[in-house]
């Protein structure tokens, strides 16, 4: 073998100026601009489902902030707060939210597909097609948490104006007053190991049980994602992005309800982040931490996630990029 053989003895490559296919026939190049189009997608899918569903966010997160108000479920929550509000409140906190989920899926999609193309490439065809699962949670958790760096501070902005609407006027004037009353780390990144806690495990869950829930559709119903049209290779997104988020959000529930309560203005009283979640953790019972607000997550993670997959699928195809699949390879 030449020099560069013994040098690299497994399939590697360089991430950004080569290529790998998990599915050799097909030839497909994932190289920086691939990268690039799955981050776009990724941050137009995120925000503007998050976006989209702030008035469902803001109820939930009332219903975990004051359980002893908002007691009459989702729905009656939306008539609560409108009453108590007006119709506005509903999109308390869509700046930020937009912002910051758009910020989060460039890192989260883009980093997915760019672990789990590398991951794949440095095993093999077999052995990524064999370790398929394992590449789905390793990638989904290294992505969360890069992208987590950048999410926290503008979720923090948005619970804070969620949970207090007369605290500031804008995404902006919070930021600078939270920023000046509480310094970085106290104001922005008290709820970081929360988002961790619910973020990763959540993207986890949510990439993984998508991928193999699609995987069984496309088995059940004899068709792969190659040779199906955009409209079918959609709905199966759909469906199993419906899947994935219900499983997801029961997963990550609890650490969300402790984001939603650690960032509300004086929660847990004073003390080290650790000291802060232990005392609201002693305080609100790790029953209501798993239920509170539920059924309104559920929902709401239900359709996000669903659409998520939708809209990055038709983007990616849009910008026409072919999305990588694992494929057996004793099936070519």
């Amino acid at each position: 073998p030449g020099p560069s053989r013994m040098l690299f003895p497994t399939r590697l490559y360089s991430p950004f100026f080569s290529s790998f296919s998990a599915q050799s026939a097909a030839e497909k190049k994932y190289d920086l601009a691939y990268y690039i189009r799955a981050a776009l997608a990724g941050g137009i899918c995120c925000g503007v489902t998050h976006g989209a569903l702030t008035p469902v966010d803001v109820v939930k997160t009332r219903i975990q902030l004051e359980p002893e108000v908002y007691n009459k479920g989702m729905v009656a929550g939306f008539g609560q707060v409108v009453k108590k509000e007006g119709p506005m409140a509903l999109l308390t906190g869509f700046t930020p939210t937009f912002i910051g989920y758009f910020i989060q899926g460039w890192f989260k999609f883009g980093g997915v597909e760019f672990f789990k193309v590398n991951l794949a490439g440095s095993l093999g065809e077999q052995a990524a097609w064999d370790n398929r699962n394992s590449i789905y949670l390793a990638s989904s958790a290294m992505a969360e948490f890069i992208a987590d760096i950048f999410l926290c501070p503008l979720e923090a902005t948005r619970i804070r104006l969620v949970s207090n609407p007369t605290y500031a006027s804008s995404m902006l004037g919070a930021a600078s007053k939270m920023l000046s009353e509480e310094g970085l780390i106290n104001g922005f990144y008290s709820g970081f190991l929360p988002i961790c806690f619910k973020q990763i495990p959540y993207t986890m869950a949510k990439f993984a049980v998508q991928g193999r829930a699609a995987e069984a559709i496309y088995g059940a119903t004899g068709t792969n994602p190659e040779s199906s049209g955009q409209s079918w290779n959609v709905s199966v997104s759909l469906t199993s992005g419906v899947i994935a988020g219900v499983a997801s959000a029961i997963i990550s529930h609890p650490a969300d309800t402790l984001l939603s309560k650690i960032n509300k203005s004086g929660a847990g009283g004073t003390g080290s982040m650790m000291t802060r979640l232990g005392r609201i953790v002693a305080e609100t019972g790790i029953i209501k931490l798993c239920t509170q607000g539920l059924g309104a997550r559920c929902v709401m993670i239900g359709t996000l996630t669903a659409g998520q997959f939708a809209i990055f699928d038709t983007v990616m195809n849009a910008l026409g990029a072919s999305k990588f699949h694992f494929h057996d390879p004793s099936k070519k």
